[in-house]
């Protein structure tokens, strides 16, 4: 798996996940698995077939997120600059064609929340600024066709 880069908060996050899933809904599960048990014949027992289907999902998700635990690099927020865009950074950009201006603070995959303007640096248009300067034209290919933004501002 690739190394997943976060933020301290990020990180904290995933392992309150992690967390929560061991501690409340795996015991949840394994108490409905034994319920369904004792309820007789499992060849014919939907709700034991449901509780294992179940289990089998959780568990898979619990090891999903350890291995990105294990290959997250926490980003030191004091190294971070403004000369061109990079990951933790907030971008103000202006649709050329439109002229509607949009604020972005780029992040990793796991961290990205575009309704609080967090957008994954792996997406077009994080792509598309990654290393780019104030005042630079940029052209991102997006599934609707090209946008061209001019970046206006870059901050932390």
């Amino acid at each position: 798996m690739a190394i997943s880069y976060m933020t301290k908060e990020g990180y904290n996050k995933l392992l309150e996940e992690v967390n929560y899933l061991e501690s409340e809904k795996r015991p949840a599960i394994t108490k409905q698995i034994a319920e369904a048990r004792d309820k007789g014949d499992l060849s014919e027992n939907a709700e034991y077939d449901a509780a294992k289907e179940a289990q089998g999902i959780l568990e898979a998700k619990i090891a999903q997120l350890k291995t990105l635990i294990s290959n997250v690099r926490l980003i030191d927020e004091s190294q971070i600059s403004t000369d061109c865009v990079q990951i933790l950074n907030k971008v103000t950009i202006r649709n050329i064609k439109n002229n509607q201006q949009m604020v972005y603070m780029l992040v990793s995959e796991s961290e990205a929340d575009l309704k609080a303007g967090k957008i994954a640096i792996n997406t077009p248009i994080g792509k598309g600024l990654m290393g780019k300067k104030v005042g630079d034209i940029v052209e991102i290919k997006v599934p609707s066709g090209v946008l061209s933004f001019e970046i206006m501002d870059i901050s932390i």
